[in-house]
C-alpha cells in the first residue's frame, strides 16, 4: 500500500505497507499514488515543495497496463481523442499525451497469481503517458472503451524510471529539483 502505516487494525493485519520495506527518514511521503491494485515506480521524498511539483506540474507519468482482451487501433484511437469518466461524482474527460499498443514486457516480475491473467481470454498490453493522475484514472480510461485494465504498472516519472530496480528495492537518489 502506498502508505507507511494505518490505524485500521483489520488493514494493519492484512496489509503491507511501506514501512515494511526500511528505515526512512521522519517526513517522508509518497508523491503521487498507486491504488492498492497497481505496481511499480513509486517516488517518497520529505521535500514538500517536490511533491507538489510532480503532482501538479504536468509531470509525465508513463504506464504499462494489460487489458481484458485484444485491443483494437479504433480503441486506440478513441482512448487518444479522449475518453469521459467520473472523477468525484463528476464528470471529465480523460486524455493521455501518448498511448500506444506494446508487446507483453519482459523486464516485469511475474503477476500476482489472484489476478487470474489470461484464464478465459486473451489480453493485451499498451503504454500510455498522463501528465495527471485521478483515481482510478488509467483502469477508468481502458474500463469506458471495453478493455478493462487487468494490471497496471508505472514505469516513468519524468525522466526516473523503473529500469534497474526489483520488486521492493529502494534507492537513493539525492535532489531532484
Amino acid at each position: 500500500m502506498c502508505q507507511f502505516s494505518s490505524n485500521d487494525i483489520k488493514q494493519a493485519k492484512r496489509k503491507r505497507f511501506l514501512s515494511s520495506l526500511g528505515e526512512f527518514p521522519e517526513g517522508i511521503m509518497p508523491v503521487g499514488r498507486l491504488d492498492e491494485k497497481s505496481e511499480g515506480l513509486l517516488l517518497l521524498t520529505t521535500d514538500g515543495k517536490l511533491c507538489d511539483t510532480i503532482n501538479r506540474s504536468g509531470v509525465e507519468k508513463e504506464y504499462y497496463a494489460q487489458l481484458d482482451g485484444e485491443i483494437t487501433v479504433a480503441a486506440l484511437v478513441n482512448l487518444m481523442q479522449g475518453v469521459t469518466i467520473g472523477v468525484q461524482g463528476k464528470k471529465y474527460v480523460a486524455k493521455p499525451r501518448f498511448i500506444a499498443k506494446i508487446k507483453a514486457p519482459t523486464t516485469l516480475p511475474d503477476a500476482c497469481s489472484a489476478l487470474r491473467i489470461g484464464r478465459h481470454r486473451p489480453t493485451s498490453w499498451i503504454t500510455l503517458v498522463l501528465t495527471e493522475g485521478k483515481y482510478r484514472h488509467v483502469r477508468k480510461m481502458t474500463a469506458a472503451i471495453g478493455y478493462p485494465t487487468l494490471r497496471l504498472v508505472r514505469v516513468r516519472i519524468g525522466e526516473i524510471t523503473l529500469d534497474g530496480l526489483t520488486e521492493g528495492k529502494c534507492i537513493s537518489m539525492g535532489s531532484l529539483l
